[in-house]
């Protein structure tokens, strides 16, 4: 084999190793977004909601849960992708609310949201 020949076969090798590469990473991206670890419920009311970022906006918010009589109040922090859910958060300021939510482990990066918990529907229960 000449230098050319083997300069060509790895080439072909680092193209196809790239691409091996980014199909795994795109199918474990598919998987920690659709397959959720926890699911559950959290009463409150909405103390904060916001789109934040510099480069990846996603909408962030705490719920300030309803404690038993005597104890400290308890914050849960959550984010939202479904753009119907955020209209529902943002009409339900300053009502207690039932937010329901998706824990995803493993995300690799913070443009989905900077939590693990993402809420999926809200029912506002005033």
């Amino acid at each position: 084999m000449t230098g050319a020949e083997i300069g060509k076969k790895a080439a072909k090798v680092a193209v196809l190793a790239a691409v091996v590469v980014i199909v795994l990473f795109a199918g474990y991206l598919t998987f920690v977004l659709n397959w959720s670890y926890s699911k559950g419920e959290r009463v409150g009311y909405i103390q904060k909601f916001s789109e934040k970022g510099w480069l990846c906006k996603t909408w962030e918010g705490e719920l300030q849960m309803l404690p038993v009589p005597g104890a400290v109040p308890e914050k849960f922090l959550f984010s939202v992708r479904d753009t119907s859910v955020i209209s529902k958060i943002n009409s339900a300021s300053g009502k207690k609310i039932s937010l329901f939510y998706e824990q995803h482990m493993g995300i690799p990066t913070s443009c989905f949201g900077e939590t693990q918990h993402f809420a999926v529907d809200v029912k506002i229960l005033d």
